[in-house]
């Protein structure tokens, strides 16, 4: 079953303008949440609100329109302007052990933008299972980097990479989990479309 995701259901494109607005938007959410870094003296990866704009930007907007967004974030980032977390841009990014969640971000918002173009973001636990599957492939690509670019083993970079993240990440994905079924009831009221709208 293919559904249309929220974002535009909300505000349907009509043309290259509304799109780069939309994927503007989108790039402006995930750069602000980026600024919300907690640094952590035992690992090289602060902890940020990034993962929560990114998933939320992928089922919200779907796979198309998020990886779209993701890429245009990391290419304003790469160009110098400094949207990446604690302020940082530049190529330089892409040799930090950092830089392999940045890439699992584009992933994660394809896989989440999949799965609500399939209606999984209207039900608190398919959303929360796409959630946790989206926060799973940014894992994915940022500990083989960060172990990668350390040299560090697998344990070592377990306890860098995910350990000093799970609390906060249960907390986002919880954050995310919770909006997008909240904000499709409350669209589904306002615009009277079916329950399974």
């Amino acid at each position: 079953m293919t559904s249309i995701p929220l974002v535009p259901t909300l505000v349907p494109a009509r043309g290259k303008v509304a799109e780069l607005a939309i994927v503007a938007s989108g790039v402006a959410l995930i750069a602000v949440a980026a600024q919300v870094a907690i640094p952590l003296p035992f690992t090289p990866v602060p902890l940020t609100g990034q993962t929560f704009a990114v998933l939320l930007v992928g089922a919200s907007f779907g796979a198309l329109r998020g990886a779209v967004t993701l890429l245009a974030y990391l290419a304003v980032g790469f160009a110098g302007l400094p949207v990446f977390a604690e302020g940082n841009s530049g190529l330089g990014i892409l040799t930090a052990p950092s830089a392999g969640y940045l890439l699992g971000m584009v992933a994660a918002a394809v896989l989440v933008g999949r799965a609500s173009e399939r209606g999984w973001d209207r039900s608190l636990p398919r959303a929360a299972l796409t959630m946790i599957a989206g926060n799973l492939v940014i894992y994915a690509f940022g500990l083989t980097w960060l172990g990668v670019s350390l040299g560090a083993g697998v344990a070592e970079t377990l306890m860098m990479g995910v350990v000093p993240f799970l609390i906060g990440d249960a907390i986002k994905i919880a954050l995310a989990t919770g909006t997008l079924p909240s904000a499709w009831w409350a669209v589904r009221k306002i615009k009277g479309l079916p329950e399974r709208g």
